[in-house]
């Protein structure tokens, strides 16, 4: 079965099925007082109105050919990461690339895990949709015990219901779950109790780290009837002398100055790179890799890493191979020094040195 003929009778039984469970609802945790907020749901505060022209994108690459893949498929390296010092470390502050936007963070002896993606595919089901070119650098079995997991959004490639249940039974409840608001009701219905649900600009304390949530320009999405109405956002990790920010899928806005001026210059960033083209309808969800580089110099990051690049396929037009290129290209622009907005190695670690 081609992939096309097998996305079409995806989408086909998909529809039927979602369909036949539509019905409309509000926002239950709607605040006149918030401007992020509306009756239905949750909007963004600095985006025009998004193009819309899904079917037409995919019309255009259907027709076109796109994303074109090189000849005998993708090949990017995959580091196998250090398990044993992963699970004794207490001290280090390290940033490990599993893939795509999960990324495990360990600060202060606190194991942080976001966007856990440990499946196959980015999709409802398990025969189409956005496949691995990189398998994951860590298994779930492989992980240190996780203390926190944070989820950006409810997209099937950042919060994949598999990879949550798993984590939730292999911790038995311990790992506590911070959502966007809206979100908690989806893993209450999995049997997931441990969950902090949080507005932009909420503050949470977890094991001496204060975490807030922050605003980033995107949208959600889970079924056909549930636009927008979960909310979306970045993380912020504070400890003593250490600012670190995972902002997972975001296209450039002016949320990012805003981020700077009510907690000041970051230590670190994880910003994403990839997933971008084509433009007209990309641009207000996905930045590229120059505006990417934008958020971190908005942020003050005197550090970066690029993520949501490189791992999935069949996500947008532009090649994996792509990224990086524009983004060294970027940094030479500017003028500045790779280390400025890096790229990893699947499976890497790095030792990130707080001042």
């Amino acid at each position: 079965m081609t992939t096309k003929i097998a996305w079409a009778i995806a989408l086909v039984a998909i529809a039927t099925l979602l369909i036949v469970g539509a019905c409309a609802t509000k926002n239950p945790n709607f605040n006149a007082a918030r401007n992020h907020h509306t009756p239905d749901g949750f909007r963004n505060l600095h985006a025009d109105k998004h193009p819309g022209g899904f079917w037409k994108w995919k019309r255009d690459q259907w027709r076109d050919g796109v994303p074109k893949k090189p000849e005998g498929g993708y090949h990017f390296p995959l580091r196998k990461p250090d398990t044993a010092y992963l699970a004794a470390n207490r001290s280090d502050t390290t940033l490990t690339w599993i893939g795509h936007a999960t990324l495990l963070l360990q600060i202060k002896g606190v194991n942080i895990l976001t966007d856990p993606h440990f499946s196959e595919r980015a999709s409802p089901v398990d025969f189409a949709g956005p496949k691995r070119v990189v398998a994951a650098a860590l298994t779930i079995e492989e992980l240190p015990p996780i203390d926190v997991v944070v989820i950006s959004h409810n997209h099937y490639d950042h919060l994949d219901a598999a990879s949550v249940i798993q984590l939730n039974k292999r911790a038995n409840g311990k790992t506590r779950f911070l959502v966007p608001l809206g979100i908690k009701k989806w893993f209450t219905a999995r049997k997931i109790e441990n969950v902090v649900e949080m507005d932009w600009w909420d503050e949470h304390s977890e094991l001496g780290l204060n975490i807030a949530f922050t605003p980033m320009q995107h949208w959600s999405k889970r079924t056909l009837w549930d636009t927008n109405q979960a909310l979306w956002g970045g993380w912020l990790f504070r400890a003593e002398n250490f600012k670190f920010i995972f902002i997972a899928d975001s296209g450039y806005s002016k949320d990012f100055a805003e981020i700077f001026s009510r907690y000041g210059a970051m230590d670190f960033a994880a910003v994403p790179i990839g997933h971008y083209e084509p433009r007209w309808f990309m641009k207000m969800q996905h930045a590229n890799p120059p505006e990417a580089l934008q958020m971190v110099q908005d942020l003050h990051a005197t550090k970066a890493i690029g993520v949501h690049w490189g791992t999935f396929d069949d996500l947008t037009d532009e090649s994996l191979y792509d990224p990086p290129k524009q983004l060294a290209a970027a940094l030479s622009e500017a003028k500045l020094p790779s280390e400025k907005l890096a790229v990893m190695t699947h499976g890497e670690t790095r030792k990130l040195s707080p001042h």
